[in-house]
């Protein structure tokens, strides 16, 4: 954990010693945005212990908070819940992460496309149940659970309509590469979609 503190701060600073030099004649905070967002996307991979293969359409909820630096650069945070429903009888995968994360962006018209990238960490539990319950609260047979952490490395893009100078619409795609004892789980792009309150 120590060292991915190391590397999170090591990457922000990379990408904000550039952007700053620029914004030296300027006044560097800019204010401050965040918001919700719902996702949904595919995931697929193998889960190694039961030679299991996940995969489907997750769904999800979260959101993100952003430092605003000079004009194009943000620095800030965001954490996500995301389930991925198996085998039709109650099994999932369920994600729950979370990081810092830094960005560029810039504006073209009512447009604000960006590029970053986030790091941080967080944990996946498995219940995978081969058999489909009798009735309520009757124990199954052939159920596997597992609740395992990772670290995560999470590239993203997305683009803001601005409705408002205070309100803005975001749609963002992922890639969450989930690395657990350097074995990558279940993964894919997720893709997002929320509003954003900017001061």
């Amino acid at each position: 954990m120590k060292r991915m503190r190391t590397l999170t701060l090591v990457l922000a600073l990379a990408f904000a010693v550039p952007a700053l030099a620029q914004e030296n004649k300027k006044k560097i905070y800019q204010g401050f945005d965040g918001g919700m967002m719902v996702h949904t996307g595919y995931l697929s991979g193998v889960l190694d212990p039961l030679g299991y293969e996940a995969k489907g359409a997750p769904l999800g909820i979260g959101g993100a908070i952003h430092i605003h630096l000079g004009d194009h650069f943000r620095v800030g945070g965001e954490g996500y819940v995301s389930s991925l429903s198996q085998l039709g009888n109650g099994s999932y995968l369920q994600y729950g992460w979370g990081g810092l994360l830094a960005d560029w962006y810039t504006v073209l018209g009512r447009f604000q496309p960006y590029v970053g990238l986030t790091l941080g960490g967080g944990a996946m539990t498995t219940l995978l149940m081969t058999q489909t319950p009798a009735a309520p609260w009757q124990p199954v047979d052939g159920s596997y659970y597992h609740k395992q952490a990772f670290m995560a490395i999470t590239p993203f893009l997305g683009c803001d309509f601005i409705l408002t100078k205070a309100i803005h619409l975001t749609l963002k795609v992922d890639y969450l590469c989930a690395l657990s004892r350097g074995k990558l789980l279940p993964h894919g792009p997720r893709i997002y979609f929320g509003f954003l309150f900017y001061r």
